[in-house]
């Protein structure tokens, strides 16, 4: 892993969360994507290298949704830049890691993706993100 790519923080309204961090961070968002593949609505923030995603839900079955049912707004997941997601996939596999997905999927900010499951990492969800 080569650094944190960005913060995902699971919000309910994006209009309004928008504002809310707009008035926080003292800067605006410079994307905004709809990822089909996640049922979510992405706005992306840039801090210098640092970047935070907020995630809406497009839909009942989106993991967002339900996550929002479950524990409401906040902090979602951490996300890693990985060189090859492939190979790193691999390697957390082979380690006991349990993958949320079978092979990367298209996520947002052209990036190809894959999670893992938060009970095999101190209850963190782990985003891992290759540019496409």
């Amino acid at each position: 892993m080569r650094k944190i790519e960005h913060i995902g923080i699971a919000v309910r309204d994006l209009d309004e969360s928008e504002k809310l961090f707009s008035l926080l961070l003292g800067a605006e968002p410079y994307k905004r994507e709809h990822v089909e593949s996640q049922e979510v609505m992405t706005s992306f923030f840039r801090l210098g290298n640092n970047k935070i995603e907020l995630l809406q839900a497009t839909s009942e079955q989106s993991v967002i949704t339900k996550f929002l049912d479950k524990k409401g707004p906040g902090f979602h997941h951490v996300a890693y830049a990985v060189g090859d997601i492939r190979k790193e996939m691999k390697r957390l596999k082979e380690q006991g890691f349990q993958l949320l997905n079978e092979g990367p999927v298209k996520g947002a900010d052209n990036k190809i993706v894959c999670f893992l499951h938060p009970r095999d990492t101190n209850g963190i969800l782990i985003e891992l993100v290759q540019e496409a």
